[in-house]
């Protein structure tokens, strides 16, 4: 391998949608595989924990185990644990991701609760983690987000992601809501997830690669592949998951690479010398 010596693989909207295979994916991860090739599949899913991902790929067939992946959940429990030791956190997400979040103290909604009107029982949290949208993200629990952010307790966010491919199509997430929180709250969060350079970062570590000879493939083209090439990657942009023309025109860098789908990316491999 001369010219890539590690891959970084996002996994919704490129290996799959709904957590059910895009067509040549499982058959491009296996060559990548015989090939030898390093790999990581880095996901801003805060749905599942990293055992549970790999369970839901590997009975999809994708030759892949949970030491293969790296979660923003993950990484976001690292950067409490550095930043923010025994901080005590209000967690507000959607999916149990409790297990990957070790060394971080949660506090639950009820506990926290009656900090919404100022009151100092120690319930209060010092750090609001934002993880992914959905049924949790209610008014309620914003609203809470919101007064304890005002109260002066940290903001930090898992990723900014606008939205996500599903089944049923585009769906809002994270993003959406975030950048309303910090403009009525007046702070910036504290990204953990891509486009975080620190993420990449870690990948590479995962790996013990360096950045230059390394590749990210992704259907974001901002947090995935833009975000990838200025932490020094190869950016890879395929045209599935939450892919849009419109945005691909609109982006603000060009993508060093941009293929159908990740089936396609054995070959590009084979073209780049690897």
């Amino acid at each position: 391998m001369e010219r890539i010596g590690a891959v970084l693989i996002d996994i919704d909207g490129v290996l799959t949608v709904s957590w059910k295979p895009l067509p040549g994916t499982v058959a491009a991860m296996e060559r990548l595989r015989e090939a030898g090739i390093p790999l990581a599949l880095v996901t801003n899913t805060t749905s599942r924990t990293r055992a549970s991902i790999a369970r839901k790929l590997v009975g999809e067939g994708f030759p892949v185990s949970a030491d293969d992946i790296l979660t923003a959940p993950a990484v976001t429990a690292a950067h409490l644990r550095q930043h923010h030791p025994g901080a005590r956190c209000l967690l507000i997400n959607t999916g149990d991701i409790r297990d990957d979040l070790t060394g971080v103290t949660l506090v639950d909604e009820e506990e926290s609760g009656s900090a919404q009107s100022g009151s100092a029982d120690g319930g209060a949290p010092d750090v609001v983690v934002l993880g992914g949208a959905g049924d949790a993200f209610t008014y309620a629990a914003l609203n809470r987000a919101f007064r304890h952010v005002q109260r002066g307790a940290r903001l930090v966010a898992m990723h900014r992601s606008m939205y996500w491919r599903t089944a049923a199509g585009l769906d809002l997430d994270t993003g959406a809501f975030l950048l309303g929180l910090e403009r009525a709250a007046r702070v910036e969060a504290e990204i953990t997830g891509k486009p975080a350079g620190s993420f990449f970062a870690t990948a590479l570590a995962h790996l013990g690669a360096t950045a230059p000879h390394a590749l990210m493939v992704g259907d974001d083209i901002e947090s995935d592949v833009l975000a990838a090439q200025r932490a020094g990657l190869t950016g890879v942009l395929v045209r599935t998951g939450k892919y849009l023309p419109e945005t691909h025109r609109a982006a603000d860098g060009t993508p060093d690479h941009v293929i159908d789908s990740f089936a396609d990316l054995p070959a590009l491999l084979e073209r780049l010398g690897t």
